[in-house]
């Protein structure tokens, strides 16, 4: 996985998350990539520090956690959020068989509905070059479990 900050060309700057440096430009051609804050879909990569993993015993580091909103927080995390919420009060959770579902919806073999969960790059690409229409989320989903 590769993260990269991106900004569109009203000047908003936010991350998002790809399984590689091809998913980025393979979604990016196929105006797959839009911005997180206003939807405009002109999105570049911008200037990025790497994430270098501290010498020690070889372990990962762990992933940040999701900051908490309050007054500091910038118009972009909020928005973030509220998108979050929004995706997720009014979309299906379907997590790994997003592929299959996304595949039936399109080809009529389900009701349509707004779904999202998780599909690997090579899902996610088939998905693409078969003209479903499909995004990456600028976040990750509250998994659900039973």
């Amino acid at each position: 996985m590769i993260r990269y900050t991106l900004k569109c060309s009203a000047g908003h700057v936010f991350e998002s998350w790809f399984a590689n440096a091809e998913g980025y430009e393979s979604l990016k051609a196929a105006g797959h990539l839009a911005c997180a804050v206003c939807g405009d879909m002109q999105v570049e990569k911008s200037l990025m520090a790497p994430s270098v993993a501290p010498k020690g015993d070889g372990a990962a580091p762990l992933p940040a956690p999701v900051p908490a909103l309050n007054e500091a927080s910038s118009p972009q995390e909020v928005a973030l959020q509220k998108f979050k919420a929004h995706l997720e009060a009014n979309s299906d959770y379907v997590g790994r068989d997003f592929a299959t579902t996304a595949r039936a919806i399109h080809e009529g073999d389900q009701p349509d509905r707004a779904i999202h969960g998780e599909a690997s790059f090579d899902e996610a690409k088939s998905l693409v070059e078969d003209g479903v229409p499909v995004a990456p989320l600028p976040f990750m989903t509250t998994r659900r479990t039973n």
